[in-house]
């Protein structure tokens, strides 16, 4: 493998993520179970999904995990899981463009949060790329307010999906860094475990049903696990040990343009033209921050 396949590879896996997640949104809202209860079976399914392998492949790797990184992972885990639970209730209260599309002023956190914690250089042209992903995000939040008048109700649930984008950003953080030391599936599986843990507390403490869904229900959550869960974060936990943090954030901004046209398709929600040039502009900081990624760092490793 030369030197551009190492370069590509991580990004091609960031982009079939980012398109994986776009999908989760749409699960949501044709779910009629309780946003935590969504939330929570995702994450136990993906969960399912992932620890058979970590278990029968690394499991000594396991037993040599420290105590600061398997804390962490717990604590990346409860950060998921504040997030699902915000961002799943904001879409019972606001727009899947406006929802998604707030979640994702996340670079703005890791930006800071990769400067101060992690020692990452954010110059220049990256925070340019961030800029203009974000001024486009904005575009598209303007443009679905303008077809529904911000209220009580929309507004708590933008405020919903902003927790969610600071608590997103705290788990894309802690995944950059303990992914230099772990392997994807330990690391996956103990965060994935903790996230569903405290979702499960969560539901308890909102009184709703564990089991008492139809079959499509399950359906749905399956979905969730598979697509959102399995082909979204956990390959962006892979792509984490080969990409900074930041391009990582910003790229997932690639994820309300995705949704909305999902949303187009199977919702009959129109974006109007606002929405339309906003998702553009997202693409354009996209554009900006991952060629200047590529123009200024050499190789990467491919383990």
């Amino acid at each position: 493998m030369n030197a551009s396949d190492l370069e590509v590879t991580p990004l091609v896996a960031l982009a079939f993520a980012v398109f994986a997640a776009s999908t989760s949104a749409i699960l949501v809202r044709w779910s009629a179970a309780p946003s935590s209860v969504a939330a929570f079976y995702r994450v136990l399914l993906t969960t399912a999904i992932v620890a058979p392998v970590a278990l029968a492949r690394y499991r000594e790797e396991f037993a040599r995990l420290s105590g600061r990184d398997l804390g962490f992972a717990v604590v990346a885990g409860v950060a998921l899981a504040v997030h699902f639970a915000a961002w799943f209730e904001s879409l019972n209260h606001t727009s899947v463009a406006a929802s998604v599309t707030l979640v994702q002023t996340q670079p703005i956190f890791v930006a800071l949060g990769a400067a101060l914690v992690l020692g990452e250089r954010v110059n220049r042209e990256t925070v340019a790329g961030i800029a203009i992903a974000i001024v486009g995000a904005a575009a598209m939040s303007l443009g679905d307010a303008g077809e529904a008048p911000i209220s009580g109700a929309t507004t708590y649930g933008n405020a919903l999906a902003l927790l969610g984008a600071i608590t997103v950003a705290g788990y894309v953080l802690a995944g950059r860094s303990i992914r230099q030391r772990v392997s994807l599936f330990p690391y996956v599986t103990v965060v994935y475990a903790a996230c569903a843990l405290t979702l499960f507390v969560l539901v308890g403490a909102q009184g709703h049903a564990y089991v008492a869904y139809p079959a499509r229900e399950w359906l749905l959550f399956l979905g969730m696990a598979v697509g959102p869960g399995v082909f979204g974060h956990t390959v962006v936990n892979w792509v984490l040990k080969h990409l900074e943090s930041v391009v990582v954030s910003v790229t997932w901004l690639g994820e309300p343009v995705g949704a909305t046209l999902l949303a187009l398709l199977l919702l009959a929600e129109v974006p109007d033209a606002i929405t339309v040039v906003g998702g553009v502009v997202v693409l354009a900081g996209i554009y900006v921050t991952t060629i200047e990624r590529e123009r200024r760092r050499g190789p990467v490793d491919s383990g």
